[in-house]
C-alpha cells in the first residue's frame, strides 16, 4: 500500500493539482480584492452609498445599526449582503475561468487524425 501511495505521489498529476490548489487560493485573494475594493464600492455608489455587505435583517424584530451591533446582542441575523457579495465573487471567478479556458482551447492544436492503413 506505501509503494502504491508513493507511485500516486510521484505521479505528475499530484504535482499539478497541487500546485492549481496554490495559485487558485492566490486568485481568490485577487478576486475578493477586486470585489471589496473596486467593484462594492462602485455598486455602492450607484445605490447612493448603501454598503451591499453589510445589508441584514435581524430575526428578532428588533433595529440595529449595524451586523456587529446585532450579533453583539446575540440576534440571530440574515446576512443577505454578504450572500450577493458572494454571488458577484462567483461571477468574476467563474467569467476569469471561462476566459482562460477559451484562450487555452485556442491555443491547443488539433490532433490530426490517424493515417489509414493500407
Amino acid at each position: 500500500m506505501f509503494q502504491e501511495f508513493k507511485k500516486f505521489i510521484s505521479q505528475g498529476n499530484v504535482m499539478d493539482l497541487a500546485i492549481g490548489v496554490i495559485i487558485a487560493g492566490a486568485f481568490g485573494k485577487i478576486v475578493n480584492s477586486l470585489v471589496n475594493d473596486i467593484i462594492m464600492p462602485l455598486v455602492g455608489l450607484a445605490l447612493k452609498g448603501v454598503n451591499v455587505a453589510g445589508q441584514f435583517i435581524a430575526l428578532d424584530g428588533v433595529s440595529y445599526l449595524n451586523i456587529e451591533e446585532a450579533k453583539k446582542a446575540g440576534a440571530a441575523v440574515l446576512t443577505y449582503g454578504s450572500f450577493i457579495q458572494n454571488i458577484i465573487d462567483f461571477a468574476i471567478v467563474a467569467f476569469v475561468l471561462f476566459l482562460i479556458v477559451k484562450q487555452a482551447n485556442r491555443f491547443k492544436r488539433p490532433v490530426p487524425p490517424p493515417e489509414p492503413v493500407a
